[in-house]
């Protein structure tokens, strides 16, 4: 029996990129390139801000009228159904022909097309001289909904990066209980409650986590937030995700990050720390090894950047 495959395609700028393909590592095994990646892991595009469309391939050939005898052969019979072309990256097809493409491809299902509110969307498309038909998935981006939660601060993570850092602490496992250790206003809480995730939150500031409650109970989402130190958490935990304090309003000195990171260790054994400058001493001291790195720059501000560290006890 022929393996599933699944053609995704992404979006991201340039900024982003880094991130991404440490994210595609930890979804897929191997990173993204051109914002095409090809698996047999079934993924849900929302997980993701940068998974854009997902093709769940049924057919494929090197041959383009072999792949459309394929299709009439299936014998599909529905009805509301749509046909698109999904453009990847290389393909040089042009506009008109990928047009009496989608219209070969919608003459041989059996069922009345709907353009507008399709029930199912089929997709065609071309990779490196091979012929893809399949159902086609889209991300609907329905977690932006987070960008208009009461409380925020202009110096919080954007979602993009807030979803990415549940992938790399979850690793995909929705079995994973996660801790957001510094959870200010609850920007990370919310992208893991979103995806599924069992996680909570603590901070040392009485109104932020105030303030998280609020943001997580806006969109109904159920999570515990304690408001505490970290080296006061006795639960215990699978990973744990830290956005250190950097701002004026919240700063933190080279003792309190190695208090943060150290006590973070009593409750877990891996790490994912987002980061100013470079910590690399700190995680060294407190008995962790470095996995994996990145760094995001913020796209107005070409000089911030935000580095990322994914840690595991030695």
């Amino acid at each position: 029996m022929q393996a599933s495959k699944y053609i995704y395609t992404y979006i991201y700028d340039n900024h982003e990129s880094e991130l991404c393909k440490l994210e595609s590592k930890y979804l897929f095994n191997k990173e993204e390139k051109d914002k095409l990646l090809i698996s047999d892991i079934k993924i849900e595009p929302t997980c993701s801000a940068f998974i854009r469309k997902r093709v769940d391939v049924q057919l494929q050939s090197e041959d383009y009228l072999e792949l459309i005898e394929k299709i009439k052969n299936e014998k599909i019979s529905v009805d509301d159904f749509k046909v698109e072309y999904v453009v990847l990256n290389g393909d040089k097809t042009k506009y008109n022909d990928r047009l009496d493409k989608l219209r070969d491809v919608g003459y041989n299902i059996n069922g009345m097309p709907e353009y507008y509110k399709p029930k199912i969307t089929y997709a065609v498309c071309c990779h490196q001289g091979t012929w893809y038909f399949g159902t086609l998935l889209k991300n609907d981006f329905a977690w932006e909904k987070h960008n208009k939660k009461p409380f925020s601060y202009s110096n919080s993570i954007n979602i993009n990066i807030a979803k990415t850092l549940v992938i790399l602490a979850a690793k995909n496992n929705k079995e994973t209980k996660l801790l957001d250790a510094c959870c200010g206003v609850g920007t990370i809480m919310l992208e893991a409650c979103f995806a599924g995730y069992n996680i909570e939150g603590t901070d040392i500031n009485w109104k932020v986590c105030r303030q998280a409650r609020q943001n997580l109970a806006h969109f109904n989402y159920e999570s515990t937030v304690y408001r505490s130190d970290i080296k006061d958490i006795e639960n215990k935990y699978d990973a744990a995700i830290i956005d250190l304090p950097y701002n004026l309003f919240s700063y933190a000195d080279e003792n309190t990050i190695s208090h943060i990171i150290e006590s973070s260790t009593k409750v877990t054994d891996r790490l994912v720390i987002v980061s100013t400058t470079d910590i690399t001493e700190i995680v060294n001291n407190v008995g962790l090894t470095i996995t994996d790195h990145c760094s995001v720059r913020k796209k107005e501000k070409a000089n911030f950047a935000r580095r990322i560290w994914v840690c595991e006890k030695n």
